[in-house]
């Protein structure tokens, strides 16, 4: 006979003995359901799988503890570096502004002396010219030529446009940002050609934005966040100077595409936009360039 024994491997009783049962040891199927709710391999998966935890977090520990330690040295070290180079940086600095300015003073020198010698020839010129008829002639034809090059001062009544960026506005909605992406500035250089433009349409005899004569090769264009008039930067407020008649040419610049361009951009951006006749300005003289190639083009 044979019975079914507990978990000691010497339950068995002696097999020498005669007629004796022998008792196997297997453990008992209820005993184990009643006693282990889990396999033991599931425990030890459980414990294998903590043990990894514990040597991760411990990894991503000094891991971590490396790279800031890397960081601060980086640091240290930019910040070591910034303190070596500046006395270098700011006498850089100084010395390229000196080196401006200087530019700026030889510049304007030149630029005087330069109007100085034209009046001079002017006189000159007229002097030996005003003694006959064919001279005469032809000084009217030099000073017809030299009003459309822009190259005299002209004064009389006209408009005067002023336009005022924005600039930087407490409101951060779309309406209070620029045209250009990461700028607060909204006029752009295409639209105070537009704005010339319309000015010459109305019947304008003479222009200038921000004090710089328009004329033959002048142009109005972007550079960056700023705008260059005959290459001199201009900054808002834009003053668009026009010498005509006032009146008619206002009649005709409220209908055109400049200022109806200048009336969106102030209701959409808050651009300034204002319109004013006066009954006298004066606009300088252009800058007077050398022709090297011309040709007439037949109408």
């Amino acid at each position: 006979m044979t019975l079914l024994g507990g978990y000691d491997p010497d339950a068995g009783r002696n097999a020498h003995k005669a007629d004796k049962p022998t008792l196997i040891p297997l453990p008992s199927l209820l005993r184990s359901l009643l006693s282990e709710h889990l396999d033991p391999g599931y425990a030890a998966a459980a414990e294998a799988k903590a043990a990894g935890k514990r040597r991760a977090w411990w990894q991503a520990w000094a891991w971590q503890l490396a790279g800031a330690m890397m960081i601060a040295v980086v640091f240290a070290a930019a910040m070591a570096q910034a303190r070596t180079t500046a006395p270098g940086m700011r006498e850089t600095q100084q010395v390229l502004a000196g080196s401006v300015r200087s530019a700026e003073t030889t510049t304007d020198t030149l630029a005087q002396r330069r109007d100085a010698l034209a009046a001079e020839v002017d006189t000159v010129r007229r002097s030996r010219l005003e003694g006959d008829a064919l001279g005469q002639q032809l000084l009217g034809q030099l000073d017809e030529a030299n009003h459309a090059a822009a190259a005299t001062e002209v004064d009389g009544p006209g408009l005067s446009l002023t336009v005022t960026d924005p600039g930087v506005s407490a409101d951060l909605s779309d309406v209070s940002k620029g045209r250009v992406p990461g700028s607060q500035q909204v006029i752009l250089d295409r639209d105070l050609q537009l704005v010339v433009n319309s000015l010459w349409v109305s019947g304008a005899e003479a222009i200038s934005v921000g004090g710089v004569r328009i004329g033959p090769n002048v142009t109005i264009r972007q550079a960056g966040g700023g705008i260059l008039v005959d290459n001199q930067p201009i900054s808002s407020p834009y003053v668009i100077n026009a010498i005509g008649p006032p009146h008619a040419m206002q009649d005709v610049l409220d209908r055109s595409p400049g200022l109806q361009r200048l009336r969106l951009l102030e209701a959409s951006y808050g651009v300034g936009v204002g319109v004013s006749a006066t009954d006298t300005m004066t606009l300088p003289a252009g800058s007077v360039r050398e022709v090297n190639f011309a040709r007439q083009f037949e109408r």
